[in-house]
């Protein structure tokens, strides 16, 4: 038994059971974001949640456990996403990463914005064009330290 193991628990259940993300994540009352990352197996959840999580998935108290394992984050099979929709965020970084770069030392000198204090909104936007995907990441400057 893994926490991959359990994660592809949770999204068996998911699936049999026709559940969205947000209605999970409203159970924990936290962002479907957040949720989703924790039951995919990148953030590790407290007990009282990990409960919750097991009671709707169905999963064994050996499952529970693995919940609350602090993971490997951001670990692909890969060192290029091969995954389309994962692949096109590697080719936005790509191609915009050294303009984000850039753009944030100018806005706050040299440093790097957070991925531990950090917020995240995925929002569908209606566009007679057609749908847009609308992410917000939101994150801490760091500043690096003189020392």
């Amino acid at each position: 038994m893994s926490r991959l193991d359990v994660t592809e628990k949770i999204i068996t259940a998911k699936v049999m059971k026709g559940l969205k993300w947000a209605e999970v994540a409203a159970k924990l009352n936290l962002s479907k974001e957040w949720v989703t990352a924790a039951c995919l197996g990148q953030m590790a959840l407290n007990a009282e949640q990990a409960k919750i999580i097991a009671e709707i998935f169905d999963l064994s108290d050996e499952d529970q456990k693995w919940l609350m394992v602090p993971p490997s984050k951001g670990t692909f099979t890969s060192a290029i996403p091969t995954d389309p929709l994962i692949y096109r965020f590697y080719e936005m970084i790509n191609v915009y990463g050294s303009t984000i770069k850039q753009l944030i030392h100018e806005e706050f000198g040299d440093g790097i914005m957070s991925a531990i204090d950090f917020k995240m909104d995925l929002q569908r936007v209606a566009d007679p064009m057609g749908d847009r995907v609308n992410i917000v990441l939101n994150g801490k400057f760091l500043p690096y330290k003189q020392f």
